[in-house]
């Protein structure tokens, strides 16, 4: 077969714009479907009659299941590529979006949102795989920087929209419109992306030149013996526990928390939740911009680092104004702030995955992201047992400020020059 002539201009392509485009809108679509049940939690809870240590316990189904089967996912998408495996991802949890709405019960809604859970594990990972291929490593903060800022404003986008979905076509259906949204995207996707930029009619060479990419080489064997004695990889996957496990107050019980302790209407808590949504989004392209310019100006070591160090201390402080004053709107501000201040390390924390991993790039976020994960599934749980045991958030917040002091130590650990095998980077 001949192959297509590809056109030569002076100046480069943009492909990687599109590409760019394409996993933007992935991870809002990602967000909103993950955290529109936050807003139809009370819903939920009413109509199907369940606990709200049931409820943290779906939530957790989700992130654990999604926690166990991040790594074959990273794993998948380095070994067959992130074109089939995002448009297989997004596929599976766009199903289990859909069918979310059909639960009848809380064994039927767990075993939705776990196997919501398995459908979208490796999505992360796999973009991880997109972007060491399609764009130049200086840019991979501000990429991933775009990427989480996206994913939050769909999930700020969730909040007032499931809100008003709800109230037009009751929460069942509600899950049944998010999900078409996630089905166009895959069948887009895997008719437009390539693997390889070399691959792909609408890259000329000036665009492979900017990219700085060479033809992928077969994947070797991973390195698990170096990977468990990597230092490094230890502490930034302690690092990215502690990171999530404070996220994800944000991501599933804010609108119940100032709906029940700050007397808030849903309208109300759905607009202040989402206005932490819309901080982490600020925070996440401040990070991954920080981390970027800043590892020009001092090094890789220092300025990966450096967003983290910022952030995660201050967003303690501020978890902790959130809990001590009296007034509504004054606790929802403070901890849109702590949110946003959380995020300014994550960026970097998957820059770094790069940095490290190099080849092995969608295996190390792979498993940093599980770490994630378990932090964000054991946080959602102890809410809800100690709502249902001790009527009170204070334990769980206080803990989340904890785990914000925690990562910084790690971030303070972590060596960004330090690769996670003895080859190159």
């Amino acid at each position: 077969m001949k192959p297509e002539t590809r056109i030569q201009p002076t100046a480069p392509t943009a492909a990687r714009n599109v590409v760019l485009v394409f996993l933007l809108i992935l991870a809002a679509i990602a967000y909103l479907d993950r955290v529109c049940i936050s807003t139809a939690s009370l819903a939920i809870q009413r109509d199907l009659g369940i606990t709200k240590t049931q409820m943290g316990t779906v939530f957790s189904a989700f992130i654990l299941c999604y926690a166990v089967f991040e790594v074959p996912g990273g794993w998948l998408a380095d070994r067959f590529g992130p074109r089939l495996i995002l448009a297989r991802i997004v596929f599976a949890w766009s199903l289990m979006t859909a069918l979310t709405g059909a639960a009848i019960g809380f064994v039927s809604l767990l075993t939705v949102r776990a196997l919501f859970g398995v459908g979208e594990a490796g999505m992360f990972p796999s973009s991880a795989r997109v972007i060491t291929r399609w764009f130049p490593k200086s840019q991979h903060g501000r990429v991933f920087g775009l990427m989480l800022m996206t994913a939050t404003l769909g999930g700020a986008a969730a909040q007032p929209l499931s809100i008003w979905l709800q109230e037009l076509i009751t929460w069942r259906w509600m899950f049944v419109v998010f999900a078409t949204a996630g089905v166009f995207w895959a069948v887009a996707w895997y008719l437009w992306f390539r693997n390889d930029p070399h691959d792909h009619p609408a890259v000329n060479d000036a665009e492979l030149e900017l990219i700085g990419t060479n033809p992928p080489e077969p994947h070797p064997p991973i390195p698990w013996a170096q990977f468990q004695a990597s230092r490094n990889l230890w502490m930034i996957c302690l690092m990215y526990f502690s990171t999530i496990y404070g996220t994800y107050f944000y991501l599933t019980w804010l609108p119940e928390y100032l709906q029940t302790s700050r007397g808030m209407e849903l309208r109300a808590a759905g607009w202040w939740s989402a206005l932490a949504m819309i901080s982490m989004a600020v925070g996440n392209v401040l990070g991954g911009w920080l981390s970027d310019v800043a590892s020009r100006w001092f090094g890789r070591r220092y300025g990966r680092r450096l967003p983290g160090l910022i952030g995660l201390p201050t967003a303690a402080v501020s978890v902790g104004c959130a809990m001590i004053t009296t007034n509504g709107i004054a606790s929802a501000l403070l901890f849109a702030a702590a949110a946003g201040l959380i995020s300014l390390g994550v960026p970097p924390a998957w820059a770094v995955c790069l940095d490290i991993g190099s080849r092995y790039a969608g295996v190390v976020s792979g498993i940093m992201t599980t770490c994630g994960c378990l932090g964000g599934a054991i946080s959602t749980t102890v809410v809800g047992l100690c709502l249902d045991h001790y009527h009170s958030y204070e334990i769980p917040l206080g803990l989340n400020a904890i785990s914000s002091l925690v990562a910084a130590f790690a971030w303070w650990v972590i060596d960004p020059d330090r690769p996670v095998t003895n080859e190159e980077t």
